[in-house]
């Protein structure tokens, strides 16, 4: 597979290189994303087996665990070596009763900024993913407006959008430079489902990441919610001898070389599967067949 690598902040003065795919770290939390892993040690060593097999790009929050993703970041692999990057994201906080809350007010994101900081051991964050859903454009500027303080002030080296509108997007270009955008999207999940809780517009971003040259990095990646796309995806993957989710990971990357995928496992198996999806080409007949 070619295009192994992505540039991020390719327009700015400190571009960062990321290798594909890299690694989401959502599922290390226990159930309904919340509280410890059941097995801490695994998780630990799942993350180190990770950089051994040439990850170095993680994506991260606060709000995971919450809490707990960060502090397994630094657990395994601080200090980090040079070229590890760790992409957190704002916007959100867990209630104590597991909800999704929203946590996009100006000094709400200072905080939640200082908090990633704090857990994962640094003094700059790589990358912010800034994610805020419902409220008014106004109350989406406000929050970019505190993000670039915070780049400004040494603590954020480059700003991404999570879960973001056309309209946001839009808003955020004008606004100042977008490193990467990170919203749902996958074999399954090319199109706006305006009842899906998770994402917007993932199908309709693409291109317009594509366009500026930002990496799009999408989430729940290897969702299987359209059984009858699906059962193609399953039969090639039966037919080259690959899984499943390595022929979903193969399929993005050869969707758009702007994409970066973050697939998430506990499972070292699975792991090391997801990684080697890199290495499998598609021809453009079983492309076809894919759809």
């Amino acid at each position: 597979m070619k295009n192994k690598e992505i540039i991020i902040g390719a327009n700015t003065a400190n571009p960062l290189t990321a290798r594909k795919p890299g690694y989401g770290t959502m599922r290390l939390t226990g159930e309904g994303f919340f509280g410890e892993p059941k097995d801490r040690d695994g998780a630990i060593a799942l993350l180190r087996k990770a950089v051994e097999m040439g990850v170095n790009f993680f994506d991260t929050a606060d709000f995971y665990g919450p809490g707990v993703t960060n502090r397994l970041l630094a657990e395994a692999l601080y200090p980090y070596p040079a070229d590890i990057i760790i992409a957190t994201k704002v916007g959100a906080k867990r209630g104590t009763d597991k909800s999704w809350l929203p946590y996009g007010k100006p000094d709400e994101l200072r905080l939640s900024v200082e908090n990633n900081l704090l857990e994962l051991k640094m003094e700059q964050l790589a990358l912010v993913h800034y994610g805020k859903a419902g409220g008014s454009l106004h109350e989406y500027e406000e929050g970019l407006e505190t993000l670039l303080a915070l780049q400004k002030e040494g603590k954020i080296l480059h700003i991404g959008l999570s879960n973001a509108t056309v309209e946001q997007f839009n808003t955020a270009i004008k606004a100042g430079k977008v490193a990467s955008v990170e919203n749902m999207y996958s074999y399954t999940q090319r199109i706006t489902d305006p009842d899906s809780p998770y994402g917007f517009q993932g199908g309709e971003l693409l291109p317009l990441c594509e366009e500026n040259q930002i990496p799009f990095i999408p989430f729940f990646s290897l969702q299987t919610s359209l059984p009858n796309e699906q059962n193609k995806m399953k039969d090639l993957a039966e037919t080259r001898g690959v899984t499943i989710a390595q022929l979903n990971i193969a399929w993005l990357l050869h969707r758009s070389a702007w994409i970066l995928p973050i697939p998430g496992t506990t499972s070292m198996q699975h792991l090391e599967e997801n990684i080697n999806a890199a290495d499998i080409s598609l021809s453009e007949d079983e492309l076809t067949f894919l759809g």
